[in-house]
């Protein structure tokens, strides 16, 4: 903990007086241009990945980056949804996979969770990504499994987005835009899904 309360510190001698005017208009101003939909995992950091500034994105993390197909009733990762597409008016939503998952890893091996059941349950919102990655397991040589079950899952947490009522709403209006996206912490490289072809490339530079 005091390494964190060092940081801190450094922060508001150092940082904060040099971004004072960045902050001083964070201070009344929210307008962040996109929702980032990533993994809780540590090694995961998507302003860094994106290289935004405080205040450009919206961020929800989850283990696994997993997004719940909407059912009414409390919850978390659907209020942070609607917020950011009903109020905030993000143009663009990302739902960013990672290489070396361990949420995707556990779910690859077939790893005994019994000892986690609130994990175990979470992860059964990627019931559909394991089954679409069962389909393919044939016809990909060598095949990773776990590698493929990251992109199937990123593939699979976007319709489950799209099943929001907010979501739903601004793509009928072209009001949003959907994307998914892999990180490989390794390289540092990022692949895009072209829902098109249901195959992940590079990231084209803008």
């Amino acid at each position: 903990m005091h390494h964190l309360a060092q940081g801190v510190q450094r922060f508001r001698q150092d940082v904060f007086p040099r971004r004072a005017e960045l902050f001083e208009r964070l201070a009344t101003t929210h307008e962040p241009g996109a929702l980032f939909i990533g993994c809780s995992d540590a090694r995961v950091v998507p302003e860094l990945i994106t290289q935004r500034e405080p205040g450009e994105l919206f961020v929800i993390r989850t283990a696994g980056n997993l997004v719940p197909a909407y059912t009414p009733g409390p919850d978390a990762v659907a209020a942070g949804v609607e917020y950011a597409v009903g109020v905030l008016g993000v143009a663009d939503i990302i739902v960013c996979g990672h290489s070396a998952c361990g949420a995707m890893t556990a779910l690859a091996e077939g790893q005994d969770l019994a000892a986690l059941p609130a994990v175990a349950d979470w992860l059964r919102h990627a019931d559909a990504a394991r089954a679409r990655t069962a389909r393919n397991e044939e016809a990909a040589e060598p095949y990773d499994k776990v590698a493929a079950l990251v992109r199937g899952n990123v593939a699979a947490q976007l319709a489950n987005l799209a099943t929001h009522p907010s979501v739903a709403r601004a793509l009928a209006r072209d009001a949003v835009r959907l994307h998914g996206w892999v990180f490989d912490i390794g390289s540092g490289t990022v692949e895009e899904l072209d829902a098109g072809r249901g195959r992940f490339a590079a990231l084209p530079a803008a």
